[in-house]
């Protein structure tokens, strides 16, 4: 039996490949004129608030004849200013006590705020709506308000000159910082909580093991915020400290004078610009983490 050669493909009756495609040539990027406009905003704004830093920073470098002066910028930089700040006050000494009144008291903070926004985010109980309405209500009050009853309360309890204020201040939690984990907690599901219910676990240990750690970038905020508070306040240690353990606030506002009780700007100047770098530089290092923490907070 004989098979049917098939026909050969020979190059001239082959199909031809069709040619390839040529990309169109990527158009120029033209940038729309509302973004220009959204950049040149941020740019604006950005320099008027950076400008007063960088004024002090020029302050901070100015000899004492030239702090009249017209000029913007000084004709010589006194590098000197940054060690007559640290030598005419006992500055390390007011940094020391700043340091330990921020740490200890943003730590307790921090604790106090976490356990107090978990009951209020899983906790039922009668009447918490209006204990949390209340709460958030003392976020309204100014704290010159309550500057002199709280003065009478620690002076009767024997408490001015010390740091327990801080202390129980930091025990007490702040308001702030018990918003934002009540909002935090609140967006966790129930079944996380009821599967640890089921394998034996109680309260304690669900807000310790589960809770905790998965609030990492929002505890690195609340102790940010209450750290800066502490750092930056000047009523409160002017009026509850004495001279001998006060804080670096009060120390740089009020110790930089001449014999007759004139002030120095140029070396407040400088004595400033030292105060700020650890609120920088605590920044700095928990950035990332510090805005995380607002972005997951859940503001709803």
């Amino acid at each position: 039996m004989a098979l049917k050669e098939s026909p050969m493909r020979t190059p001239e009756t082959a199909t031809p490949a069709p040619a390839a495609e040529t990309a169109p040539a990527p158009r120029p990027s033209r940038r729309s004129p509302r973004r220009v406009v959204v950049f040149l905003t941020l740019l604006l704004v950005s320099v008027l608030l950076a400008l007063p830093f960088v004024t002090l920073l020029i302050s901070s470098l100015r000899p004492a004849s030239q702090m009249s002066s017209d000029t913007w910028l000084p004709s010589v930089l006194r590098w000197q200013n940054y060690a007559d700040a640290v030598k005419i006050i006992p500055f390390w000494k007011f940094a020391r006590n700043s340091l330990v009144l921020s740490v200890v008291n943003a730590a307790l903070t921090t604790l106090s705020s976490a356990i107090v926004g978990y009951g209020f985010a899983r906790l039922r109980a009668p009447g918490k709506s209006l204990l949390f309405g209340l709460l958030i209500a003392t976020m309204m009050v100014p704290q010159i308000v309550t500057l002199i009853p709280t003065y009478l309360l620690f002076a009767q309890m024997g408490l001015v000159g010390t740091y327990w204020p801080w202390v129980l201040w930091g025990s007490a939690g702040a308001p702030y910082a018990i918003f934002l984990y009540r909002q935090f907690f609140s967006s966790f599901p129930k079944e996380l909580e009821e599967a640890a219910v089921i394998d034996g676990a109680g309260r304690i240990r669900i807000f310790v093991q589960i809770f905790l750690p998965l609030s990492r970038p929002l505890l690195v905020t609340a102790f940010v915020l209450a750290f800066n508070v502490v750092w930056g306040d000047f009523i409160a240690p002017n009026l509850l400290l004495d001279q001998s353990n006060t804080t670096l606030a009060v120390g740089v506002s009020t110790g930089y004078v001449m014999g007759q009780g004139f002030p120095l700007p140029n070396l407040i100047a400088g004595g400033a610009v030292l105060y700020l770098i650890p609120v920088i530089l605590l920044f700095l290092a928990a950035q990332r983490s510090y805005v995380r923490g607002f972005a997951n907070s859940g503001l709803k």
